[in-house]
């Protein structure tokens, strides 16, 4: 017996696999090299690529257990390979090369060509083009006669609900229709999407809903208001409530259901006017609410407070806006806020004429909108969403652009 077989180490039994599937089973020493050991199963998978030195540096085994590779100078026992273990004969990724000077010129130049222009290029390029000044201010009073316009078509559409809600013969159910609506507390109303477009920003919803009734339903005021009295202790207390005004309520029931007695044609006309002169009532108690945090900063520019509210409300409560009216020609005046669109007008006819506009101006719901959004505009959004009224909004829109296309 020889000696080097009484003295061998113990012989492992290894499952070898390839990339490609092949599968064999070898027999070697714990005592063998794992340089040893890849040969040998080059020499079993690949014969005639070990005439190539490099072919056994290009390849290394893995332990498929431990996810090791196994380095070549070590031996099976220091690997710790044990009887019956799988071991991975792999082709090692070519090393990725280090790009050239004249590639990476080449790059750099390409992106120099992309890059934007800057002023300068700009202005050479443009040179000898003939110039076009675009008046800006022109631009703005366009964008303000717009708001004008629109705003005109809401006073006269409230004086058209006024008339037709006074002629329905249930005037006086419809008024209290239209009372209790509007009486409804305000804490109650809140615009469902900006609500969700703040909560799902991680806002609690009773903060939220906090914000949203301070700032108009205007999500993005609200959500400058979170911020800024985030660590504010008293940030989570309730708002002061207002007590209902039952007796002006009660009167101008009283009022209305004298109003709705009369049978002569005279009587009648009181009743309209009667009428009308509760929706008025109606109206003002929409009062317009100027946003605290403008006031200041425009009081603080040296503006007086009655004209910082009357730019404000002119300019539906937009500091800028308001800002650059006052130091301007300021037009619209406050005064042109509550003139009405010229009833004989094509977008007023084409208005009327439309039978959604026709029967939501019979919903007493729709005249709140429309007061409502006369006074803070910022609320459109939650009218415009509401089933009832939405529908006439859209309408109104449609026949407005159309006309102005035109």
């Amino acid at each position: 017996v020889q000696e080097e077989k009484i003295f061998a180490g113990k012989v492992l039994r290894l499952h070898v696999c390839t990339m490609e599937g092949a599968e064999w089973l070898e027999e070697v020493p714990e005592d063998t090299t794992v340089e040893k050991l890849k040969e040998r199963c080059l020499k079993h998978c690949l014969p005639v690529s070990l005439e190539d030195p490099k072919t056994v540096t290009h390849h290394k085994l893995i332990h498929a257990t431990s996810e090791k590779v196994l380095t070549d100078t070590k031996t099976v026992l220091e690997e710790n390979i044990q009887d019956r273990d799988v071991l991975l004969l792999v082709k090692k990724r070519a090393p990725t090369l280090l790009p050239k000077m004249s590639d990476v010129v080449a790059e750099e130049k390409r992106k120099q060509e992309q890059k934007a222009p800057d002023k300068d290029a700009i202005l050479k390029a443009t040179a000898n083009l003939p110039a076009r000044s675009v008046d800006r201010s022109v631009t703005h009073h366009n964008m303000r006669d717009f708001q004008t316009e629109l705003r005109k078509i809401l006073v006269s559409l409230i004086e058209v609900a006024q008339k037709l809600l006074a002629l329905n013969p249930d005037a006086v159910e419809l008024f209290k229709k239209a009372n209790a609506m509007l009486d409804e507390d305000e804490e109650d109303r809140v615009d469902e999407i900006a609500l969700r477009q703040l909560t799902e920003m991680g806002f609690p919803e009773s903060r939220a809903v906090k914000a949203l009734r301070l700032n108009h339903m205007s999500v993005t005021q609200a959500m400058e208001w979170l911020i800024e009295h985030a660590d504010d202790p008293s940030v989570d207390a309730p708002l002061p409530g207002s007590a209902p005004a039952e007796a002006p309520a009660e009167g101008a029931a009283a009022s209305a259901e004298a109003a709705a007695g009369p049978s002569s044609e005279e009587g009648g006309e009181e009743a309209k006017d009667e009428l009308t002169e509760i929706f008025k009532k109606i109206r003002r108690k929409r009062e317009f609410r100027p946003d605290p945090r403008a006031v200041i900063a425009l009081m603080e520019m040296g503006f007086d407070e009655k004209e910082v509210v009357d730019a404000l409300r002119v300019n539906n409560n937009q500091q800028n806006a308001a800002c650059e009216w006052l130091l301007g020609d300021r037009k619209p005046s406050p005064e042109d806020l509550d003139k009405g669109i010229d009833t004989n007008s094509p977008l007023f006819q084409a208005i009327l004429e439309n039978p959604v506009v026709q029967l939501g101006l019979t919903n007493p719901k729709t005249l709140l909108a429309f007061e409502d959004m006369l006074e803070n505009p910022l609320n459109s959004t939650q009218w415009m969403n509401d089933p009832e009224t939405g529908p006439v909004m859209l309408q109104i829109s449609r026949i407005f652009q159309t006309l102005n296309r035109t």
